[in-house]
């Protein structure tokens, strides 16, 4: 029980024979981590479709193409030092190490060898000039045991990653195609596989033509298949949409239960407050601290969570808060990716309060800061919501603290108070939530319903004529449930 696949990305072979899009399986109890694994209970959303329907588009069609077998992975970044390309916020190293963590991420992959190497022409085919190319290909192909190559750019077009094969003679990846297969090993829920289903679409997309476009060289892509009136890339594009559109059904129906979902919570007048960051910045470790919640069980691990879950957590005057665990981001992922992502990243954009989640002690931590706002103003967030992010340092007990910032430990809990506080300040200022303080007859149901519909922070001067002074923290809507219901003025 590993990840496992049929050798074949497209069954092309003669021109006579008719062909189906890749059928190679992924197990997904077999996709196996370097931690143990971790099951969201997201029931009142999974329940809405069949397990069945799901697995089936799941293991339709995959295209990585990455067998069952440990992988000995050669990793190449191309070092651009000047143009549109150019990464100003990072280095070439820091670059190559994330690169190395997305490969460790994967049970039984190892880096035997890894090389940073200059280029001009990273648009072309095969990345490098022909001396440097040569110079690699000779010593890829002298390391025993290599059985892929990862080149850490974010997508290679299907010619340039079939040039790359011929010439490495191992199966070559690049961000798209690695973060994809590391988000298959880690989906457990139907929305997760459902989603990263989707993101795959454009790749088979992109390959079929590709491969389409080889077989008309051979005079075989423009036939029609036998009584069917369709030519062969025909077929294919009407499979893939065929697919594409069962997928975007199902997410749909999904993305119905998640919004009844949200609107229960919000009748409930309870405030979201969502958590992001980049991927293993320690966002669920913080939800944990914050809401002592045991089943929450973090991971030293990127894209440990493809989910939104939601976790209830209290504030200092009692106020309960739901914050909102999301996925983490990385730089360089095409647009497709997190687009394929947007039904459960909807929920960011309904919630009242944001926390951005940095790990300030990582080298790249100004870099991870701007692509993550990047990824939030592509998500249309709203201009109010945008303004309400807290920012969060955590991991400060790696290294020095810094005054301006709200600086805290969730590994050691330290600084949860002060973060509580300010999330609370927020809160009340973003959701129009007042403070106030109310006259309340004690031989009346009011005190007992204030309990319940706005969050009590003090009952006192408790007077002769059976009345107190309660203060509360109440939004306009309950207020005016309040007013209207005793009659109060």
């Amino acid at each position: 029980g590993r990840c496992s696949q049929n050798k074949n990305m497209f069954l092309f072979h003669s021109a006579v024979a008719v062909p189906v899009l890749p059928a190679r399986t992924l197990s997904l109890t077999a996709c196996m981590f370097k931690s143990k694994n971790h099951n969201t209970d997201n029931n009142s959303l999974e329940d809405e479709i069949d397990e069945a329907e799901i697995e089936e588009l799941f293991q339709q069609q995959i295209p990585a193409g990455i067998s069952e077998e440990e992988h000995r992975v050669f990793i190449v970044h191309p070092d651009v030092k000047w143009g549109s390309r150019k990464q100003y916020l990072t280095t070439a190293a820091l670059q190559m190490e994330e690169a190395v963590g997305l490969v460790n991420t994967l049970y039984n992959w190892s880096v035997v060898d890894k090389i940073i190497l200059s280029t001009k022409t990273p648009e072309k085919r095969r990345i490098f000039g022909k001396g440097n190319f040569q110079a690699l290909t000779e010593k890829i192909r002298a390391i025993p045991g290599v059985t892929a190559v990862f080149v850490n750019v974010e997508c290679l077009s299907p010619s340039s990653e079939k040039e790359l094969q011929e010439a490495w003679g191992v199966k070559v990846l690049d961000r798209y195609s690695l973060v994809l297969h590391i988000f298959r090993c880690n989906a457990r829920t139907k929305e997760a596989k459902l989603q990263i289903s989707l993101a795959e679409i454009p790749l088979l997309r992109s390959r079929l033509r590709n491969e389409v476009a080889n077989l008309d060289q051979q005079g075989g892509g423009s036939r029609y298949i036998m009584g069917s009136g369709e030519t062969l890339f025909e077929m294919q594009q009407r499979l893939l949409k065929e697919r594409e559109l069962k997928i975007q059904s199902a997410l749909e129906r999904l993305r119905r239960k998640r919004h009844l979902l949200r609107s229960q919570r919000k009748h409930r007048d309870f405030p979201i407050v969502s958590v992001m960051g980049y991927t293993n910045c320690g966002k669920t470790t913080l939800i944990k601290a914050l809401t002592g919640d045991a089943g929450l069980q973090p991971r030293d691990q990127l894209f440990a969570t493809l989910d939104v879950t939601v976790h209830a957590g209290q504030l200092p005057s009692h106020m309960t808060v739901l914050y909102v665990d999301t996925i983490g981001f990385l730089s360089q992922l095409p647009h497709q990716l997190i687009d394929s992502f947007s039904a459960t990243l909807e929920d960011v954009t309904h919630s009242d309060l944001i926390i951005h989640v940095r790990d300030i002690s990582h080298p790249e931590t100004v870099n991870q800061k701007v692509n993550v706002l990047n990824v939030l103003k592509n998500l249309q967030i709203p201009e109010k919501l945008l303004n309400s992010i807290i920012e969060v340092h955590n991991k400060i007990d790696l290294l020095e603290g810094d005054p301006e910032v709200i600086p805290i430990s969730a590994l050691k809990q330290h600084g949860l108070e002060v973060l509580k506080e300010k999330i609370e300040e927020a809160v009340v200022k973003y959701t129009g939530k007042q403070i106030m303080t109310l006259k309340v007859q004690l031989n009346s149901p009011q005190l007992a319903w204030l309990y319940k519909e706005a969050t009590v922070q003090a009952v006192d001067d408790v007077g002769d004529d059976c009345t107190a002074n309660v203060k509360v923290i109440i939004s306009q809507a309950a207020y005016g449930r309040y007013r209207k219901l005793f009659q109060v003025t």
